[in-house]
């Protein structure tokens, strides 16, 4: 597996689809998830599309950089947010979601790419915003995936769904794996697969167990806050793709993205939940690869 130094003190696991000929395509993965849930075959067709595709593991996560010297209390963390006190919060973490979004636009650097289509999955498409916000000349399209826009107002999720994502995973391999089943509750009904789910717990664990990673990656995305006014001047072409299931962060949260975005477009998607099932990706690859700037 490559690994890119792309900073001083962060280095980036990666792996590439397609011919580096054609445009990138860089995909971002969400709060907590290993490059592997962009699915290998769905990388591939992409790749087929016309897309010279780059997959990668956020810093604390998968086999990119850990900051194993920045231990967080999650408790602690949430009861400050909680009580407003934001300072302290902020304390907790070592990193921004600005600083989540250099690394992927330091990637390409590293890759000698100096512009790239960028497609991000739930907190990775609040990475993606951000790249687009802060490193506009490198985005040439942005597409936000199941996203929002850090408004307390919109894009919540369910209460069933909130129990689930803070719920700890069991450590040992067989429970990390059988508690797979618990992401059904914001899976897509009408393609919901369990076993699709338990392979890729089985492949994550299996590849880079770190669960203490995920307490400074949702302190990043919370402290964020809202991106409402930078996307609103945003002139950087924009998708934004929803499912019509998610329970996880409910469609409002695509919605209002599209609605603060100039010349956005909204993409709601029947029968998708907080994933994309296999079923779905010929639409979502048609829409992605067909998602260009506007010619001079």
């Amino acid at each position: 597996m490559p690994v890119a130094r792309v900073s001083q003190d962060v280095q980036i696991a990666y792996e590439t689809f397609g011919n580096p000929r054609d445009p990138a395509l860089l995909l971002v993965m969400g709060f907590g998830a290993q490059m592997i849930a962009w699915h290998g075959d769905l990388c591939r067709l992409l790749a087929d599309r016309g897309r010279y595709v780059i997959r990668y593991d956020n810093r604390d996560c998968g086999l990119s950089s850990r900051w194993d010297q920045y231990p967080v209390d999650l408790g602690a963390f949430i009861a400050a947010v909680s009580s407003g006190d934001f300072p302290a919060a902020q304390k907790m973490i070592p990193y921004t979601l600005s600083d989540m979004a250099a690394d992927g636009i330091n990637l390409l650097m590293a890759l000698e790419i100096d512009q790239s289509h960028v497609v991000g999955a739930s907190m990775g498409g609040m990475i993606a915003q951000r790249m687009a916000i802060e490193h506009p000349s490198r985005v040439l399209t942005l597409t936000s995936m199941m996203s929002s826009t850090g408004e307390p107002g919109v894009g919540q999720s369910t209460p069933q769904a909130q129990q689930v994502l803070f719920a700890p995973r069991p450590a040992d391999r067989d429970g990390y794996i059988a508690a797979a089943e618990r992401d059904l509750v914001w899976a897509s009904r009408r393609y919901a697969d369990v076993g699709a789910l338990r392979e890729l717990a089985a492949a994550g664990y299996d590849r880079a167990y770190y669960p203490a990673g995920i307490a400074r990656q949702l302190g990043a995305m919370i402290l964020d806050g809202s991106r409402a006014e930078d996307l609103a001047k945003l002139q950087v072409p924009t998708l934004v793709i929803h499912g019509l299931d998610d329970t996880l962060i409910e469609p409002s949260g695509g919605e209002r993205t599209a609605k603060l975005i100039p010349g956005a477009r909204l993409m709601l998607v029947p029968d998708m939940g907080h994933d994309r099932p296999r079923h779905l990706w010929d639409d979502l690859v048609t829409a992605i690869t067909n998602h260009r700037p506007a010619q001079n």
